[in-house]
């Protein structure tokens, strides 16, 4: 079993990347807002996008991308058609 949370020097909890891959159990999926500035500087040159553009990031429990899309409706489908539950994160 994977703990849930561990305890750093500023007395802060934070959740082990292993507790995060067991959040779920691989049917949730975390949907976001995001801009595609923010998009082209995590993954520099592996995306061909407009700066400036608001945009729709699905991720899975443990922050892998999913889908990336302007539409808030087409990542929700994207979710439910891969049997997943999609949660907003702010």
């Amino acid at each position: 079993m994977v703990r849930t949370t561990i305890e750093v020097s500023d007395g802060h909890r934070v959740m082990p990347d292993m507790a995060f891959l067991q959040l779920g159990g691989g049917k949730v999926a975390y949907l976001r807002r995001v801009l595609s500035d923010d998009v082209i500087a995590s993954y520099p040159g592996y995306i061909d996008i407009e700066p400036g553009m608001k945009l729709w990031a699905l991720h899975s429990a443990d922050g892998r991308p999913i889908m990336l899309t302007d539409s808030r409706e087409a990542a929700l489908a994207n979710a439910v058609e891969a049997d997943l539950t999609p949660l907003m994160v702010h």
